[in-house]
């Protein structure tokens, strides 16, 4: 559990999470995407959040970042198919720069969401303590229209239509994980 009480089960769903927020926090949440490396679905996934908080006009009382679990890419942008993607729906993912989530991150970040259950053992495995642990989320937990499916496939071996289908995924859980921090987040 961190200063913004724990991660708990959402009424709507088995599988879906609700995150506790105190409403008269100054500082912003901060949230960090996670996969592998952090030029597909993480990526994807940091654009979408922080359009919806810009779009809510919390732009300033979020902050959304990315990082993968492996540093095969770091420094690199975002894969061109996920640049596309991502511009094809009208998000600008141009300025991406691929990185690898380090310890500190656990400690810079309210939420941790992987966007499969890969990443969420390994970052489970670098956590430090158990308040490391209660920041961790699968992305589709937040979505009651996954149907059950908690990983968010790997586009990278595939061809654009894929990545417009993941990107598809990664709107509908961030739109619901956004709907469930907004009303804790948004000043009085």
């Amino acid at each position: 559990m961190d200063a913004h009480g724990p991660i708990a089960p959402c009424a709507e769903c088995d599988d879906s999470r609700t995150i506790g927020v105190v409403a008269s926090r100054v500082d912003p949440f901060r949230v960090v995407f996670v996969c592998t490396g952090n030029i597909c679905r993480s990526p994807m996934a940091e654009v979408v959040f922080r359009w919806f908080a810009d779009q809510a006009g919390l732009g300033d009382r979020v902050v959304s970042t990315s990082a993968g679990t492996g540093d095969w890419h770091v420094g690199e942008r975002a894969d061109a198919r996920t640049i596309d993607a991502l511009a094809g729906r009208g998000y600008d993912g141009s300025r991406h720069r691929a990185r690898q989530f380090v310890q500190a991150d656990f400690d810079r970040h309210d939420l941790i969401v992987a966007l499969d259950r890969s990443h969420e053992r390994i970052l489970a495995g670098w956590a430090r303590t158990p308040g490391d642990t209660d920041k961790l989320a699968l992305l589709l937990s937040f979505d009651p229209n996954a149907g059950g499916n908690l990983d968010v496939p790997d586009p990278y071996y595939a061809g654009p239509p894929m990545f417009d289908e993941v990107l598809g995924m990664i709107e509908s859980a961030s739109r619901a994980l956004f709907r469930q921090l907004e009303p804790a987040i948004r000043p009085a």
